[in-house]
């Protein structure tokens, strides 16, 4: 089930990998300028992670140009966006029984989660998700096509793999959204 990953510290390591790689990648592409960036992360107070490993999850990966001062933040699979949540949070507690707000209150009480937020939550699933340029980018490549009224569950269903490697990919699959202007490289 995909909220044992919850608390599953070794999937937390793997998203912290991959953030790594990321903020590589970022780093690695450098400014547009042609300055070279260094190290400006962001602090965060993560919630809806384990306190095990929450001293790994208390920056978001970020860099600033020495020549033009421009900052370039990496795409993430930890964080989503500027929410205080972990994305797996925010993921897994707006997929959760959407609509049946007992289940809702539960699981938002395992996680601390406010019920509010967690409508919040579904209504930018429900409103805003599918109208950013990486949904409207890629909303053709699922086939049929995915409910909208159903995110984010019926979009990780569309991920192959067992829980964990479905999470995963639909965590990559939204990381583009993480740092705000999207750009979608076609090959023809």
């Amino acid at each position: 089930m995909c909220h044992a990953l919850l608390q599953d510290l070794k999937f937390f390591q793997l998203l912290l990998r991959i953030d790594e790689e990321l903020a590589g990648q970022a780093r690695a592409e450098g400014c547009a300028c042609g300055g070279v960036l260094h190290r400006a992360d962001y602090p965060r107070k993560p919630r809806g992670c384990p306190g095990e490993i929450r001293d790994d999850f208390d920056t978001r990966f970020s860099f600033c140009c020495n020549r033009c001062r421009r900052r370039t933040t990496s795409m993430s699979v930890r964080f989503l966006g500027r929410r205080v949540y972990l994305a797996l949070a925010v993921v897994l507690a707006s997929g959760r029984h959407a609509g049946q707000m007992p289940a809702a209150a539960r699981l938002s009480g395992s996680l601390a989660v406010p019920v509010r937020t967690l409508q919040r939550w579904r209504q930018w699933w429900g409103e805003r998700f599918p109208l950013t340029p990486l949904w409207q980018a890629c909303c053709a490549r699922f086939m049929p096509p995915v409910a909208t009224d159903s995110f984010p569950a019926g979009l990780l269903e569309r991920f192959a793999g067992n829980a964990e490697e479905a999470l995963m990919r639909l965590l990559l699959f939204l990381s583009p959204i993480t740092v705000g202007a999207v750009t979608l490289h076609e090959g023809r």
